[in-house]
């Protein structure tokens, strides 16, 4: 789709990022008034995120599977079961 419309002239790194932001305001939006909102809304926002975010990490030659395996990683160091469990206390206040 990106291609053929000849987009990816306007795919810079921060106007990617500026994307995501817009479109996960929207998502938010869904949720501002009403705690269960329509999912067909709330489906067309997250994929709007979720689409930015795919070509962010493909400008940016990331591979999104990988980055979420490591951050979640790194979360996993971070926060102990045996201090975390049932607390969303942060890591630093653990």
């Amino acid at each position: 789709m990106v291609r053929e419309r000849d987009w990816g002239q306007f795919h810079a790194p921060d106007n990617l990022a500026k994307s995501i932001c817009i479109e996960a305001g929207e998502l938010l939006e869904c949720f501002q008034w009403d705690a269960n909102p329509r999912q067909d809304r709330v489906a067309e926002e997250l994929a709007d995120v979720l689409t930015y975010c795919y070509l962010l990490s493909d400008k940016l030659g990331l591979d999104p599977d990988q980055i979420v395996l490591d951050k979640l990683g790194m979360t996993v160091g971070k926060y102990p079961v045996e201090k975390a469990r049932g607390r969303s206390t942060k890591y630093d206040e653990l």
